[in-house]
């Protein structure tokens, strides 16, 4: 396998013709728009950025250059989220008017979310001395604020709003990935955001507790979003509809089912037992891609992936929403004429 020093050198490889970027999110923009520049095809983890203006100026020269582009939710390969789709366009579960989303983790002291060292345990984890000759920290902090090593920093940068967007990029960008596949409707027209460290006061700067709330005002329908570090508890996905209630076995790789549940009364006393009305299994599909394999494929066909640049505005833009909220304690809105938030 060829090494670099320089990302640099790699987009000036004429050998290479697709990347993948997977470094921290402050680094999405610029190397983004390197890539494209260079002709290749991009494959970029999740969040898509951390600002509005960087993900337009990414999206345009994605369009400008007609590159290839996927961002990193894997969830939309899965089968369960078209077919959950479908049957709500079917009127399935009745007009969608509360969808209920969330991420936990049973967090410890010793092993705190965000707090880890790769794949090394906290007792034998490199050498800071020794990182420090190994890794070139001007080039990792990039456009980041300049500061001299910190290995918290290096290790745990999900933990800092230098490089990312803490729990929105991390946890809910997946959950609004999530219903975006499912119910395509793009960005909310509103978004209240709170959150606190509840559990980690570690010196972090942001919140292991998250609460966004969302509304689509055509749709009469509320968004909700929790997120968590102290509680081994799981919040699938959850569509709730006049008629109905549709909701996923799990979150993540494990969202592969799906429950329906007609109406029912409102206290279990008051009648019938809940039992769900149908049952979406994928064990009876065919298997399906994985969301490389898409990306690969729009490589060699030049088709449009499925999660590319169109989406990936729609899901950065959803998650700062929430960030914005959170630092203005406000509620804000998308002007979608405009392209900003306001």
């Amino acid at each position: 396998m060829k090494a670099y020093h320089s990302y640099h050198d790699l987009l000036a490889d004429p050998d290479v013709e697709a990347v993948i970027i997977a470094t921290p999110d402050h680094w999405h923009e610029q190397m983004v728009l390197d890539a494209v520049a260079a002709g290749k095809a991009v494959y970029c983890e999740k969040g898509f950025t951390t600002s509005v203006d960087a993900a337009k100026r990414m999206r345009a020269a994605i369009k400008k250059n007609n590159t290839v582009f996927q961002l990193g939710h894997q969830g939309r390969q899965y089968p369960s989220t078209l077919a959950a789709g479908q049957l709500i366009r079917d009127g399935g579960i009745g007009p969608v008017t509360l969808v209920h989303t969330g991420r936990y983790f049973n967090g410890t002291k010793e092993r705190a979310p965000w707090r880890w060292y790769g794949w090394y345990s906290v007792y034998d984890r490199p050498d800071p001395v020794q990182v420090v000759k190994d890794l070139d920290w001007e080039a990792w902090l990039g456009p980041a604020p300049r500061i001299d090593f910190n290995e918290a920093h290096f290790w745990h940068w999900r933990c800092y709003w230098a490089y990312g967007t803490g729990q929105a990029g991390d946890l809910l960008s997946h959950e609004l990935d999530h219903v975006q596949s499912v119910l395509g409707w793009g960005i909310p027209d509103t978004c209240m955001c709170t959150g606190h460290n509840a559990f980690f006061r570690d010196g972090r700067e942001v919140p292991d507790t998250w609460l966004a709330n969302y509304t689509f005002e055509k749709q009469h329908c509320s968004l909700s979003f929790e997120g968590c570090m102290n509680s081994a508890r799981e919040q699938p996905p959850e569509y709730i509809g006049k008629t109905g209630r549709l909701i996923f076995n799990g979150i993540g790789q494990d969202a592969n089912r799906f429950f329906v549940y007609p109406d029912a009364p409102a206290f279990p006393h008051m009648g019938r037992e809940l039992k769900p009305s149908s049952v979406y299994d994928p064990a009876k599909e065919d298997a399906w891609p994985t969301h490389m394999d898409d990306f690969l494929r729009c490589v060699r066909t030049g088709e449009r992936p499925r999660c590319n640049e169109d989406e990936a505005f729609v899901e950065v833009v959803t998650l700062l929403m929430s960030v914005i909220s959170y630092h203005e304690k406000r509620q804000v809105r998308w002007d979608a004429a405009a392209e900003t938030i306001v």
